[in-house]
């Protein structure tokens, strides 16, 4: 039984020449990262422009551009980056389960694009107000395209950071659960609420992601 504050696994000696071996076989999720890079740009310029099928719904009029949502948007990041060096060093187990949850609901994200190429139209063309975080959200808009937006991986992934803090045992505190169950809601938004989504891709995000939950963290626990 591991102590608290003891590591799942010693690193200090590692050389990539020992990525088979038992102990490092797990950092072979790892390579998920690149390719998951790949595959964006892959997509990205993959179909031409008049494939794509515009998604949008009532709902999406009336939700109004707020770039404070700017804040969960980018914390996205900073979550799922942390939550995969934590399991990484602390629960091997969650972990692994939520690298699979990642390459399962990438996979399904990923088919979806390729069969069914989406875009939205909802940027506003300009912003209602001139501020640092109209500024850096103007900088997202020019990296990011508009394209293959059905459904949100930004959802997808902020459903595998809830799911990851539930099945890690030294985060699964009812404090820090609900702290990442705000998180979660509040990522979900801050798509709609800054125009990079429609409602209905964060909607087809729940399907996708309960599909991967069921096959990386529900059907290990159902068999162990």
């Amino acid at each position: 039984m591991m102590k608290t504050g003891e590591l799942a696994a010693d690193y200090r000696n590692f050389r990539f020449s020992e990525i088979n071996e038992p102990q490092y076989r797990h950092l072979k999720w790892l390579l998920f990262w690149p390719v998951f890079g790949l595959r964006y740009l892959f997509v990205e310029n993959l179909n031409p422009a008049d494939t794509y099928t515009v998604i949008h719904c009532s709902l999406d009029d009336r939700i109004p551009f707020c770039e404070v949502f700017l804040i969960f948007y980018v914390l996205w990041y900073v979550t799922i980056i942390g939550i995969h060096l934590y399991t990484l060093l602390f629960d091997l187990e969650a972990y692994k389960s939520y690298s699979k949850f990642l390459l399962i609901s990438i996979s399904i994200s990923t088919t979806i694009f390729l069969v069914f190429p989406s875009c939205q139209e909802l940027r506003p063309e300009t912003f209602p107000r001139d501020n640092i975080l109209t500024k850096l959200v103007g900088m997202i808009y020019r990296c990011d395209t508009n394209t293959n937006v059905f459904p949100s991986e930004h959802a997808i992934g902020a459903f595998g950071i809830l799911a990851a803090v539930i099945h890690t045992k030294r985060l699964r505190k009812p404090k820090i659960i609900a702290v990442t169950v705000v998180l979660t809601v509040l990522v979900a938004m801050s798509t709609v609420f800054l125009k990079q989504h429609s409602v209905l891709d964060v909607l087809a995000a729940i399907p996708v992601s309960a599909i991967a939950y069921w096959f990386s963290f529900r059907r290990r626990k159902k068999y162990e």
